[in-house]
């Protein structure tokens, strides 16, 4: 009968633990018993997210949007109320266990149910479930595989398939998985949105822009669609649509902190007084989502800093990294040791030209924000040349090597490319090739600028030996402290932290200058620095080195049309200027951790040419 100091309760609950979805459900009970419809749908919908055997919520969300109307939105919480009406008790405990973070409990409940009935479909797609959380991808898309051959009409399992291929970056066949229930039933939001996101993801813009807005029709300024939407507008040039979709996904109402991230995120954008302000805000709500959190935190560090309150924008930035690594299951020793292995492998293996002999591909690699994507933009005005995206074939190949002996040893990959021989090496060669094509035009030759792709230039070079490879290179702290201030969707977790940031960066320039040992004159090293205070020169060593001849379009580079994906996309449709070159100075006083992590790297930096 108290329910304003029950919900004061809630709330420290939830400070301190700010996974706790029952203590979201009970935040819904009391919102719900005091006529508060929206808050409560916020709230169960919290706990739903947090954990998804809480039933009670999944029940609650459906009644509140069925009250109001909402018909397609509740008919969307359906299958989460049915899963948890047919699931056994031993897996209701598992998906509760994984929600509450004992992953161990989860697993061993899940795999025991598993060795009494073996092929049971929810229990595989629970323990899939166990396997991406554990970042175990391959197994995750094995259980899965196999659970969709024994139920083909199962619609939660073939989306949980679909998401599980997307992570694992089959995109075109999670695509041909997404338009087979889209076709089936062209109606239905989810199968819509999600055949509209994965088309954005392998550019096919056209298509996708057209499902957003007949998702809009039907869910007029519903945020998600509207931020998706607006990054599709961003990547093809039209800025100025995609901050109107961002700004109406920022609605007063609206708690979507992807929207003002994305706004921070076109670099150019500036926030009004009035935005900053509800940022701040909404950053107070106890029951914020946490990457709702995350997204507001880098908004306001853009915001702050420029507005030049430097350590504001600091201690935001710094937030925002702090709630990411916490979940992180980054360890900066491991990554280091892959380095090791990497040079260890290939002081055993003699050089080998036996690989798919294909000349097509430049692979620009090295540190993300590190100018890759202007070096892109600039060979790709180059009539022979089409830019692409950062592909994940190489990333692909890297899993599959991993996955070759069973044990999971996290060295498996690069050890495995010992075992290769040559035709393996121009079979794999050949997939890449193959696997590529559909994000091509009519060029000869093709840009690939998966940053992490410098970890594996040994197995490039093997199984594609005529590739030419760019390390973009970039001052030791602009480039480290511009990963900071960069909040990544996924595959940088290093760069959540300024010590990791250090160490990854010391340990890249290391592997670096291995490869550049081991295979002489054939990596072109580019420094950002030497692009900005002489482009000519640049454009034209780097034409020569991929045996291109000059084109003047290469130094207007911002005037080529195409599609950019990544954060810089609006600084590469203007001219160079050299204003942001030194970025971190400004921060200085917060860098010393960097500094120190860098160690000698910093030290000796000097800008090659």
């Amino acid at each position: 009968g108290k329910p304003r100091e029950a919900m004061a309760v809630l709330d420290k609950l939830i400070q301190l633990h700010p996974r706790h979805g029952r203590a979201f459900q009970e935040r819904g009970r009391i919102l719900r018993a005091n006529g508060n419809a929206q808050g409560a749908l916020a709230a169960f919908g919290r706990a739903t997210e947090e954990n998804p055997s809480l039933h009670e919520s999944w029940r609650g969300q459906a009644e509140i949007l069925l009250a109001a109307g909402r018909i397609q939105e509740a008919e969307r919480i359906k299958p989460h109320i049915q899963r948890l009406v047919n699931m056994p008790k031993a897996l209701i405990y598992s998906l509760d266990m994984l929600s509450q973070g004992s992953i161990a409990k989860a697993e061993q409940a899940c795999r025991e149910f598993l060795r009494e009935n073996p092929h049971h479909v929810e229990a595989m797609r629970l323990l899939a479930q166990i396997a991406v959380k554990m970042n175990v991808f391959d197994e995750a898309e094995f259980l899965l595989e196999s659970a969709v051959l024994f139920e083909p009409q199962n619609i939660p399992l073939k989306t949980d398939y679909i998401n599980v291929l997307r992570k694992r970056q089959k995109l075109v066949e999670a695509r041909e998985h997404a338009q087979e229930l889209f076709e089936n039933d062209k109606e239905n939001l989810y199968f819509k949105s999600q055949f509209a996101v994965i088309s954005m993801q392998l550019g096919d813009y056209e298509i996708a822009l057209a499902l957003f807005d007949q998702l809009l029709t039907a869910m007029p300024g519903e945020p998600v669609t509207l931020t998706s939407k607006g990054h599709a507008l961003k990547t093809i040039g039209d800025t100025d649509a995609a901050i109107s979709c961002y700004q109406e996904a920022c609605r007063d109402g609206v708690i979507h902190g992807e929207a003002w991230q994305s706004l921070a995120n076109l670099k150019t954008y500036k926030f009004a007084e009035s935005e900053v302000a509800r940022m701040e805000g909404l950053l107070k709500n106890p029951a914020l989502r946490k990457m709702d959190r995350v997204y507001l935190h880098f908004g306001l560090g853009k915001a702050y800093e420029d507005r030049r309150e430097y350590d504001l924008a600091f201690s935001n930035y710094a937030n925002g990294n702090q709630i990411k690594r916490a979940e992180s299951k980054y360890i900066a020793q491991h990554m280091s040791e892959e380095f090791e292995e990497q040079r260890r492998v290939f002081n055993t293996l003699e050089p080998s030209s036996e690989g798919f002999e294909a000349p097509d591909p430049i692979f620009i690699l090295g540190m993300p924000r590190a100018g890759s994507t202007l070096l892109e933009q600039i060979l790709s005005s180059h009539s022979q040349v089409d830019g692409t995206q950062e592909l994940p074939n190489i990333l692909s190949a890297v899993h599959q090597l991993r996955s070759r002996n069973k044990d999971f040893d996290r060295l498996n990959y690069p050890r495995a490319i010992k075992e290769l021989n040559a035709d393996e090496l121009r079979d794999f060669g050949r997939a890449y090739i193959e696997g590529t094509r559909t994000h091509r035009k009519e060029a000869p030759f093709f840009i690939d600028k998966m940053p992490n792709n410098f970890r594996h230039i040994g197995l490039i070079k093997r199984i594609l030996p005529n590739a030419k490879i760019i390390d973009a290179r970039r001052h030791p702290l602009s480039c480290t402290f511009s990963c900071f201030k960069q909040l990544f969707a996924e595959g940088q977790e290093f760069s959540y932290n300024l010590e990791d940031l250090g160490h990854y960066y010391r340990d890249y320039v290391g592997l670096m200058d291995f490869w550049h040992q081991y295979f002489p004159g054939e990596i072109l090293h580019v420094q950002y620095e030497d692009v900005v205070d002489d482009l000519e020169i640049q454009v034209r060593r780097i034409l020569a080195y991929c045996n291109l001849p000059f084109e003047e379009t290469c130094l207007n580079f911002w005037e080529t049309e195409r599609a950019v994906k990544t954060p810089s996309s609006e600084q590469v449709r203007q001219p160079i200027f050299k204003s942001g070159v030194e970025n971190w100075q400004d921060f200085e006083a917060h860098l010393d951790p960097l500094k120190q992590a860098l160690g000698k790297t910093l030290d000796e930096f000097l800008p090659l040419t």
